[in-house]
């Protein structure tokens, strides 16, 4: 990766000891469009007629690859077609299933209201929670799908010979198809429908109507979803008083104002995803991380990234390490004295911090003072049931798609996060939204999520080839300035945070930084998803987190066993992160001004700066 500087006006680039020369943004894109094989520049007429028919099937397809989801099934199919021994206890399966759901139907037909069952929904199933559904025929209905759907996940796991990778993505697939008959969304065979509708008269079928034409609508249009225009970033939320100190042609850097007499001398900066924008650390004044952290003493600094076009198809992985996490580094270090720096790394911000971090720590860098990631994954080799998108197939069938636009597509991410969520995300918005007709009320973090980013052809093709695919960052053959980078040098402290319920980064996943580490690790797991659980501001209702520090020569401790000995604590692991981050801090000073105008920082604008209302 070469260092990258952009222009700046009244200030010389700093040139890095071993670095090449600097160069700007839009020197990096040509030399990438030369250089890089995902470019246009590299693509014959023939590889353009195959790149251009798949990304036409590509946006039929939502991004997936039909070939990759035929080759799973074929190699399903065909070793389930020569195991006699799996269809034989198939077949007996069914029938004990089907011998189970006759007893049940008899035992119904005598007792319309008894609320025994044959199968039992998993807990996180709250399809047929409501009582309605323990009377006949509807407990008949409801149990009858779950014993399908159990019977179908014996037939599509344990075939011997099959590919784990095919083995998950049948699994996932034939879920995700018998889900769309679940009686829970047809309005004939949903007892709660059923009775709302009895209850309106029909009328919460026609608002649902109208609900569903203008999502539509909306949806057609581009446009955000219903309530989103309750919440304005600048108004109600992102309103965290700073200034813009640096931008370049990737991001804005900004500094808060800071709210105490006194602060500590080591700055905070936050490197959020460039999937999302920043202010998720920001939402509303009662639960914003950036407003916490000003509050107990710190001086904050965060990077909000440009949400990128077609123009920006060839900026890179090392674009992002250099012009983002480098450049804003070299920032804060100016503005804050010289003080070490409190690195925090959000989701793929984490990672792109860890990445900088070895780097820095390979090159003998001393600029931080710890390092905290927030639902962050180094090693990918259990990334959840995002890995099911992950494959030689698919990845050159994404990759097509991307080639044709240039990036990837708000629409097309949020629909592959949606489907390992189908249940919360899809369905029970269908039946609340559409056949009960009512409105889920949003609230900031919904309004959030669907203000989405777009991500560069290049940079998004090498994050998920080098790092899901190859896991070439948790192997030591990530290449930084075109040297292996290894996170196990690494030897700031670490304060690392895993969430109970995260679909994108499983905390298990994130743990595992424990394997590849050789520095003290406190890890933090709190109640929630990957969004919600990390916004677990003080006073919040119902949280709860697990905490314990490992010392870099204490033994490794698996997850099972960490889980089982390590006590829950009620309330917000936010104080946690505080004091720890405050312990490893000097005394208290006055704050330092926002911005650096002498060294070629003066504030540019006020928070939340530009590139956050960029569409």
């Amino acid at each position: 990766m070469a260092k990258i500087t952009p222009l700046r006006d009244g200030k010389t680039p700093q040139k890095k000891v071993g670095a090449p020369p600097p160069r700007n943004v839009s020197q990096a894109i040509s030399v990438a469009k030369d250089s890089n094989p995902l470019s246009h520049t590299h693509t014959t007429m023939e590889q353009a007629l195959d790149k251009g028919l798949k990304a036409a099937l590509a946006k039929f397809t939502a991004g997936l690859s039909p070939i990759a989801l035929a080759s799973a099934y074929s190699d399903w199919a065909m070793h389930l077609a020569s195991a006699p021994g799996k269809r034989l206890e198939l077949l007996e399966k069914a029938g004990k299933k089907t011998w189970r759901l006759a007893n049940h139907a008899t035992h119904c037909v005598g007792n319309p209201d008894t609320s025994d069952t044959c199968i039992t929904p998993l807990p996180q199933d709250r399809r047929f929670k409501d009582e309605s559904w323990q009377k006949w025929p509807f407990n008949l209905m409801y149990q009858s799908f779950l014993l399908n759907q159990q019977w179908w996940h014996n037939a599509t796991t344990g075939v011997e010979g099959v590919t784990q990778q095919h083995e998950n993505v049948v699994e996932f697939a034939s879920r995700q198809l018998l889900d769309v008959f679940s009686p829970s969304n047809f309005a004939m065979t949903n007892p709660e429908v059923l009775k709302q509708t009895a209850q309106e008269g029909g009328m919460n079928l026609y608002h649902g109507w109208q609900n569903f034409i203008e999502d539509l609508s909306r949806a057609s249009a581009g446009k955000r979803p219903v309530g989103s225009e309750d919440f304005e970033v600048g108004r109600n939320m992102a309103t965290t008083l700073g200034k813009v100190v640096y931008r370049n042609d990737l991001m804005e850097l900004i500094q808060y104002e800071p709210t105490t007499e006194k602060v500590h001398p080591e700055p905070i900066l936050i490197v959020p995803a460039w999937i999302m924008k920043y202010y998720i650390l920001d939402l509303s004044e009662q639960n914003s991380l950036v407003r916490y952290l000003t509050a107990q003493g710190f001086t904050v600094f965060i990077v909000s990234w440009k949400n990128p076009n077609a123009d920006d198809r060839d900026l890179g992985m090392d674009d992002y390490v250099s012009l983002g996490v480098m450049d804003a580094l070299e920032a804060v270090d100016a503005i804050g004295g010289g003080h070490k720096v409190h690195a925090v790394g959000y989701c793929l911000g984490g990672t792109l911090m860890s990445i900088a971090a070895a780097a820095m720590a390979r090159d003998g860098d001393a600029r931080l003072k710890s390092l905290t990631l927030l639902a962050t994954q180094i090693d990918f080799t259990e990334a959840g049931e995002l890995m099911l998108f992950i494959d030689e197939s698919q990845l050159t069938f994404l990759e097509d798609l991307m080639w044709d636009q240039g990036y990837l597509d708000t629409t097309q991410m949020a629909g592959a996060f949606e489907l390992l969520r189908s249940n919360d995300l899809i369905w029970s918005r269908v039946v609340h939204d559409y056949l009960m007709g009512e409105r889920t009320p949003m609230n900031d973090l919904m309004a959030w999520n669907a203000d989405a980013t777009r991500m560069p052809y290049r940079m998004h093709s090498e994050y998920l080839r080098q790092l899901f695919l190859n896991n070439d960052l948790a192997e030591g053959r990530y290449l930084v300035d075109g040297k292996p980078i290894a996170i196990s040098d690494i030897r700031v402290p670490v304060f690392l945070v895993g969430t109970e319920r995260d679909h994108v980064a499983p905390w298990e996943s994130v743990y595992k930084f424990n394997l590849l580490s050789d520095t003290d690790v406190t890890f933090v797991l709190t109640s929630g998803g990957h969004n919600a659980g990390i916004v677990s501001e003080p006073g919040h209702p119902h949280r709860h987190y697990r905490v314990r520090e490992k010392a870099k020569d204490d033994s490794y401790i698996d997850p099972g066993r960490w889980i089982h000995e390590t006590s829950s604590v009620d309330g917000s692991w936010w104080p946690v992160l505080s004091g720890w981050v405050a312990e490893r801090s000097g005394e208290k000073v006055t704050p330092p001004a926002l911005g650096a105008k002498a060294k070629g920082y003066a504030p540019l604008c006020d928070a939340p700066g530009t590139f956050v209302f960029q569409e």
